[in-house]
This record gives structure tokens, C-alpha cells and sequence, in this order.
């Protein structure tokens, strides 16, 4: 989305006062289920890192991140995170976390290049997760059944947050459509990755898109991955690449699918050689992570980043992620979301 929606009559269903209210009970309630359900222990983790370590994350490779000098530190740069997904794995190791367990952190973020509309954000918080597993389980099978238990944590919440306020009615399907970027291509041959997301997510209400990243059949890329967190080039056992995804949810209210999560099976050595290789970066094997990784200290595992704004914003029926969370927005949204009936927090 690239412009402002706005939905005809709207009106809030929740003031200030509760939608406050509201959203510390979704992050308190979903922080505690997403723990249970994963075994995960809470950590504490960095703002910013330091530049050249390789240890922030490129997301779509473009993205510039935020930078600074450091007087203290001889004029070291530091960068503000993206995500934390290769600074996670690295504390997996540091805290020696054992198979089936893992951690989580409250993930704050600066993407300055982000184009704000009703999804996006300057500011990104999210729920940042890693969970160390077992060589055998670097399948889809066990890709599916960790995406199964986030959706049925999210399934919980929103049951909590609408017995709390009324006024709120669940909508979420009980079940998440599971479905490979290429058969979602052959599906909808004709239509972008955007609009394949917006049709399939419409008719089952939840859907994990798996294999972002690698190329499909027509040349191109369903979207972008780095190449040093996401596996996206493994084959699966279904005859397609790819062990990571999207998790998506139809949102009736902007009459489309917001992304609520993406999430997978991280890179092995041999991935990470060739993922390195098809997006022409094996300069990066010089870098800390990196080397960290293909010298075999780190674990292998599995995570990803939940939306804390998104989340709240779907749970709580809102119009704009700006009703969730405070950021910056250009005057003339600022403007139109009033005019609209959508209060900006």
C-alpha cells in the first residue's frame, strides 16, 4: 500500500484511555502465551550495534539504517537495528540455550527508508524470537508446527482481548493456510506479489506463505530476503526451496492482508555459502557473524520477528498503525487521518 486508506465511516471502537489500556494487556498477554507455547526466556537486547560486524540485519538489502559516531569509542559508527535476527543467534550461543528452547526480546527499530501508510512505520517494534534446534528438524514439517503454535498464540489473544472489551469481535479464522510462493504464482500468474498475497490471504483469512526469498519460475522473487539469516534455497520435502515465510491475515476493515510476521529456519553453513553466492555477497564471510557461523560455533535454529503495533492494530480493529504506537507522519496524513475519524496517537 502506498497511499492512505481510509474506511468509510469509520469510528473507533476503543478511545485513548482503553485502546492504552488494550494494548498492554495484548503485549502483556501475548509476550507470556508466545513464551509458553515456544520456551522461550525473555532477554534484553541492543538499540544499536556496531558497524561491520555484520551482525545488523539488511532485511531487503536497500534499506539504509540510522547511524551515529561514537566520541568515546574513537569515531566507531554504530548503526541502529533493523531486526536482531543474527544478533539472536549469536546470544543463543552466548547463553549456550539448549534444542527446543530459546529466547525473546522486545525488538525496537528505526527504518528510515520505511514509506509510511496504515502498515508502515518509522518506528518498528516488534517481538523478536530465536529458538535453537536439532539438525533433523530443519524440514517443513517442523517449520509448520512452530508456525501453528505462534498462530494459535495470537488466536488466544485475541479471544482474551475481546472478552475484555465487548466491543471487540473475534474474527480470525481457527486454522493458517499453508502455501508455497510458487504455487501461489501458478495460482495467480497475472497478478503481483502483492495482490497474490491480498487473494489468497481474502479466502482463507490466514495464510504463512513459504520460500521468500529465491527465485520462482518467472525470473523473479516473491519479495526479498538477505541472505545470511532466512533459509531460502534448501530444498523441501513438498519439491519446492525455501524453510522460511510470511505469516499473513486478511484485514477486512482496509481490505487487505497485513503481514503479522516473517519467520524461518535459519541458514546452515552450506545455505549460508549459497545464498552468499547467488546474491553475489561472499565478501561478507570475513565478517564476525559470519565467520562465527561458518566455523561452526553457533547454533542452528529458528526464528523471527512478531509485530507489536501490528498486532495491537488488528486485535484492537484500528485503522492506522499509528493508533498503536507513537511516531512521526507527514502533516497532510496527519490531516487526512483526522478528517477521516482516525486518531494518531
Amino acid at each position: 500500500m502506498s497511499k492512505l486508506l481510509k474506511p468509510a465511516g469509520y469510528k473507533p471502537l476503543l478511545d485513548l484511555k482503553q485502546t492504552e489500556m488494550a494494548i498492554k494487556k495484548i503485549k502483556d498477554f501475548f509476550l507470556s502465551s508466545l513464551s509458553t507455547e515456544l520456551r522461550l526466556r525473555r532477554v534484553t537486547a541492543p538499540l544499536f550495534v556496531l558497524r561491520g560486524l555484520g551482525i545488523n540485519d539488511d532485511l531487503n538489502g536497500v534499506e539504509r539504517p540510522v547511524s551515529f559516531p561514537i566520541k568515546d569509542m574513537g569515531e566507531s559508527v554504530a548503526e541502529v537495528v533493523h531486526s536482531l535476527a543474527k544478533w539472536k543467534r549469536l546470544t543463543l550461543a552466548e547463553y549456550k540455550i539448549q534444542p527446543g528452547y530459546g529466547i525473546v526480546t522486545d525488538m525496537n527499530a528505526i527504518r528510515a527508508d520505511e514509506e509510511m501508510d496504515n502498515l508502515h512505520s518509522l518506528y518498528v517494534d516488534q517481538w523478536d524470537w530465536e529458538r535453537v534446534m536439532k539438525a533433523e528438524e530443519r524440514n517443513l514439517v517442523y517449520l509448520k508446527k512452530i508456525v501453528r503454535r505462534i498462530y494459535g498464540a495470537i488466536l488466544r489473544t485475541e479471544f482474551y482481548i475481546s472478552e475484555s472489551f465487548p466491543q471487540l469481535h473475534p474474527f480470525l479464522p481457527e486454522e493458517v493456510h499453508f502455501i508455497h510462493s510458487e504455487e501461489l504464482l501458478q495460482l495467480y500468474p497475472d497478478k503481483t506479489p502483492k495482490e497474490r498475497e491480498d487473494l489468497i490471504s481474502q479466502k482463507y483469512g490466514a495464510v504463512f506463505i513459504i520460500g521468500i526469498g529465491g527465485k520462482l519460475s518467472n525470473g523473479e522473487v516473491h519479495d526479498n530476503r538477505a541472505p545470511d539469516y532466512d533459509d531460502w534455497s534448501t530444498p523441501n520435502e513438498d519439491g519446492y526451496k525455501g524453510l522460511n515465510g510470511d505469516l499473513l491475515v486478511w484485514y477486512p476493515l482496509l481490505n487487505h492482508s497485513i503481514e503479522l510476521s516473517s519467520m524461518g529456519i535459519r541458514v546452515d553453513i552450506e545455505t549460508l555459502n549459497r545464498q552468499l553466492v547467488l546474491q553475489g555477497k561472499e565478501e561478507r564471510k570475513n565478517l564476525y557473524f559470519h565467520r562465527r557461523l561458518l566455523e561452526g560455533t553457533l547454533p542452528l535454529s529458528i526464528g523471527g520477528g512478531i509485530g507489536q503495533s501490528r498486532l495491537c492494530m488488528v486485535l484492537l480493529q484500528k485503522a492506522h498503525i499509528g493508533e498503536t504506537q507513537s511516531s512521526i507522519w507527514p502533516t497532510t496524513m496527519r490531516e487526512e487521518c483526522r478528517e477521516a475519524g482516525i486518531t494518531l496517537i
